[in-house]
């Protein structure tokens, strides 16, 4: 079985291209990471998913806890058998999910007791059980227990949940079953605040992770203060260990952060997105429920080579849209992840070249000319 390990093989700035290697083989980073919360990403068969260039996916200890139980899931042979994946998995925690979705929520030192926002009944998460659940369900890739500070917060509102989450992470670590080819992954908190980040990081790197996500972000701080605190935070972080942004984000945002030293990614907006009718190309956002596509023979993006952009019309897709045919959804997504890893590719291949930086000023210009008036 491999070991659990991240190398680097160049650097271009605070760039870096490299590889971690798990128990179910490799991802090469940068890397984006497609959301599969409940073992299934929306719209897609696994094999689509792999067709775009995807090397790992996500899912979630909050959803599949719920249903259909971690314990079921270990019995039919864990996430991967189950969902049909090979690759790398990554699970989130639950700790986001328990403080967005979850019903009468309680808070204390120990954990948190909710109610189930499917049916009301009432569970409890703590880093203990966090970590059980995430072995059961067989991830590779495990995520500490942690509060998701919210946004707005003040500095002793940040700082309180901060610590927090660090005494949890402390217990995350001590709760991990260690064996080959599984990492455990601690989360950076600490707001908008660059002093409560760099106390995060300490605390984080002196306990010792196999990875480090940092938490926190795309939660309505806007970009450029996003970016900021990455570059406050990035450098308190050990080079020899992937840092994974969560939940982030549209390409700007994940371009600007491989820029500042972010490894990993994963957001729902790409697959979100195909099933609101909203395509990502070179050019920007398109509405596929707008009426100016509906005669227009051209394929959403040319310099796309996923199904919808190869065998489909721009007015076809429209046509499924407008009709609620269930391709239009399917196509889409596929389209949108097949267009977030071409930034991948495009990104990696970049940084082996020392070019990072023009790869950025690129995409910017292109998306600022706007989607191509019909003809």
């Amino acid at each position: 079985m491999s070991e659990f390990r991240f190398e680097t093989f160049a650097a271009d700035g605070a760039a870096r291209l490299g590889r971690l290697h798990t128990a179910h083989g490799p991802m090469d980073t940068p890397a984006f990471m497609p959301v599969g919360t409940a073992a299934t990403v929306k719209a897609m068969l696994p094999q689509s998913v792999a067709a775009t260039g995807a090397q790992t996916v996500l899912g979630n200890t909050y959803h599949l806890m719920l249903r259909p139980g971690a314990e079921r899931v270990a019995r039919l042979g864990g996430l991967h058998a189950f969902m049909n994946w090979p690759g790398p998995i990554l699970t989130d925690s639950g700790g986001f999910q328990v403080m967005s979705l979850a019903k009468l929520r309680k808070l204390d030192e120990q954990g948190v007791t909710f109610q189930s926002h499917i049916d009301g009944s009432r569970h409890r998460l703590t880093p203990e059980s966090s970590m059980e659940i995430q072995r059961l369900l067989d991830a590779d890739i495990t995520m500490a227990f942690d509060e998701c500070t919210p946004f707005p917060a003040t500095l002793e509102q940040a700082a309180d949940s901060m610590r927090l989450s660090m005494r949890w992470a402390r217990r995350s670590k001590e709760a991990f079953v260690a064996r080959p080819g599984y990492g455990l992954f601690g989360i950076v908190q600490g707001g908008i605040h660059p002093e409560l980040r760099a106390e995060s990081a300490a605390a984080l790197t002196g306990l010792g992770f196999d990875g480090y996500a940092i938490g926190g972000l795309a939660v309505g701080e806007g970009q450029e203060l996003m970016f900021a605190t990455l570059e406050t935070t990035v450098p308190h972080l050990p080079a020899d260990r992937p840092r994974y942004l969560m939940g982030v984000g549209r390409p700007s945002d994940i371009i600007g952060a491989v820029l500042r030293g972010v490894d990993m990614f994963d957001c729902v907006m790409p697959t979100r997105s195909g099933r609101t009718a909203q395509a990502f190309t070179r050019r920007g956002t398109v509405s596929l429920r707008n009426a100016r596509h509906q005669d227009d023979p051209r394929p959403l993006d040319e310099a796309c080579g996923c199904p919808a952009c190869t065998h489909h019309s721009r007015a076809y897709l429209h046509h499924l849209t407008r009709s609620e045919e269930i391709l239009g959804p399917m196509l889409l997504t596929w389209h949108n992840l097949h267009f977030y890893q071409d930034i991948m590719r495009g990104l990696r291949a970049a940084i082996a070249e020392g070019r990072g930086h023009d790869f950025a000023a690129a995409a910017a210009e292109e998306e600022a000319r706007g989607d191509i008036p019909p003809l």
